[in-house]
């Protein structure tokens, strides 16, 4: 008897010592022995992990009922594993269950055995990199009809759309911004944020491991940095209000850094070395979804000229043809005036048809529409003494569109570059020029892109309507979609007919005040 009780007493202690959770439940779901860490459970954990080994009794009877009895019963013993969690899920559990092993024949008296491992960080794991892995396929899967049928900003607004829900399945983020290198003036340029603050916008960070905070070191070494202390980590520079640790990876393709992507954290660590290694195979994703949207605008772009080249080379025939056939019958010469009225015509709208294909195949270097725009002179009651700044670095649109607005009667000022447009809106601000009612700028220009332009306006006057205008949805820089995040609306890629850009015109002024004074 001695012997018998010191190996219970033995099989006590290294149940107890185990690092799983150990117990056994009857028939009824009753607990009636479990060791010291399975005791230390949530108690809506233990009775959810009593009731699963019940469901294993219940269905060992169901098949047992259909079987012998006896000794020889090959009916399943064993029970998952299956997931179970505490009351609010924060910790989850792996539950196996086996039949009591005494050997004797199952019955009414028979008891269930379970084992119970957290696995709380594995299911996490596990369940971020499907997350992870939903989200890779969701962003490079480009549906052809539906991009088709969207400009540029369409594009990279829904790209914007599956990367912040994604990002906020997989890590849980406070404040998340994405930063582009923008080659020409060598800043890493918000492209999409959440939760920026005002302030941090208009920091100038480059691709530096010094002097750069952690997005410039990230950028500059292509190295992730997780910081699990702002306050203690000298590399951190202002974030997000009340700001406690972040998270940020490069977004690299192939070997080239495009850019960089920071997610902030209200809580101290919160971001692990799994988090890491998951954000860095997203952000991979993500560099590899905006070279898409590049190349496709890229080639939506030279797929237009080639194909308006084409077409002029192949009216170029027939129209000489045209032309000859008149200069023919007006060699002929004729009495009537009506005749002659006619073969004027044609070759009026021969050389009509030469010019407008010409314009067609230079591309975003042009407008369309400009003859029919030009002749008409009469004032627009909207427009009439209305203060338009056109910024442009192409001579012959900004030309045309201020001789379009002047011909209906607006005070039109015109410049060839973004720094100039933003001394003039500097100036309305300190009192020193006419406060504009109305901005229109292009987005690639040499010194400042759209959205600086766009930015100068909110500074110096507040809510004043822009317009952007672009080449085939070209936007090197996001100008578009960091304006749209913070109001802007109107977007005319060229080439476009003036008719639209007047009916843009008209719809801004309309909202920001109705008819001009004395229209």
């Amino acid at each position: 008897m001695t012997e018998r009780t010191d190996e219970a007493l033995d099989a006590t202690l290294i149940l107890a010592a185990l690092d799983v959770a150990v117990c056994v439940v009857d028939f009824s779901g009753a607990t009636v022995w479990s060791n010291a860490r399975l005791q230390a459970l949530e108690g809506v954990a233990r009775q959810r992990i009593a009731s699963e080994c019940r469901a294993f009794l219940d269905k060992r009877a169901s098949y047992a009922g259909r079987r012998s009895l006896g000794p020889d019963d090959q009916t399943p013993v064993s029970w998952g594993p299956i997931e179970v969690s505490n009351a609010d899920q924060s910790t989850w559990y792996e539950l196996t269950a086996g039949l009591d092993p005494s050997g004797k024949p199952f019955g009414p008296g028979s008891r269930a055995v379970a084992t119970v491992r957290d696995v709380t960080t594995a299911r996490r794991v596990r369940l971020q990199r499907e997350t992870l892995a939903r989200a890779g396929e969701e962003l490079v899967r480009l549906d052809r009809e539906a991009i088709r049928k969207m400009n540029a900003h369409e594009r990279l607004k829904l790209l914007e759309s599956k990367i912040v829900g994604y990002n906020r399945d997989l890590l849980h983020f406070d404040h998340f911004v994405i930063r582009l290198l923008n080659e020409k003036s060598g800043k890493l340029e918000i492209v999409f944020s959440v939760g920026l603050p005002t302030e941090i916008e208009d920091l100038d960070i480059f691709p530096e491991a010094e002097n750069n905070g952690i997005s410039g070191w990230v950028a500059a070494t292509g190295q992730s940095y997780i910081c699990r202390d702002v306050n203690a980590d000298e590399k951190f520079l202002p974030g997000l209000s009340g700001a406690k640790s972040s998270l940020t990876v490069p977004l690299r393709l192939h070997d080239r850094v495009l850019g960089i992507m920071d997610v902030e954290s209200c809580t101290s660590s919160a971001f692990s070395e799994e988090d890491r290694y998951s954000a860095e195979i997203f952000a991979r994703h993500i560099a590899i979804a905006l070279h898409m949207l590049d190349l496709l605008v890229a080639e939506r772009s030279t797929t237009n000229e080639a194909v308006s080249k084409r077409v002029d080379s192949e009216v170029a025939e027939p129209l000489q043809d045209i032309v000859r056939e008149a200069e023919w019958l007006d060699k002929i010469g004729s009495a009537d005036p009506e005749v002659q009225r006619h073969i004027e015509r044609i070759k009026t709208d021969c050389d009509a048809i030469r010019r407008r294909m010409q314009d067609v195949t230079s591309g975003p270097q042009t407008l369309l529409g400009v003859e029919e725009a030009m002749a008409h002179r009469a004032p627009d009651p909207l427009l009439v003494d209305r203060w338009i700044l056109i910024a442009d670095d192409e001579p012959k649109i900004r030309r045309v569109i201020g001789d379009v607005l002047r011909n209906r009667g607006s005070k039109v000022v015109v410049v060839d570059n973004g720094g100039a447009a933003i001394q003039y809106l500097e100036a309305c601000e300190r009192g020193e020029y006419p406060p504009f009612e109305l901005v229109i700028s292009d987005i690639k220009m040499p010194d400042r892109n759209g959205y600086e332009v766009f930015a100068a306006v909110r500074r110096c006057l507040g809510q004043v309507p822009v317009i952007l205008m672009t080449g085939f949805g070209y936007d090197p820089h996001h100008s578009i979609v960091r304006a749209s995040q913070e109001g802007q609306r109107a977007v005319l890629f060229k080439p476009f007919q003036i008719e639209k850009l007047l009916e843009e015109v008209r719809a801004a002024l309309h909202a920001v005040g109705g008819e001009a004074p004395g229209a």
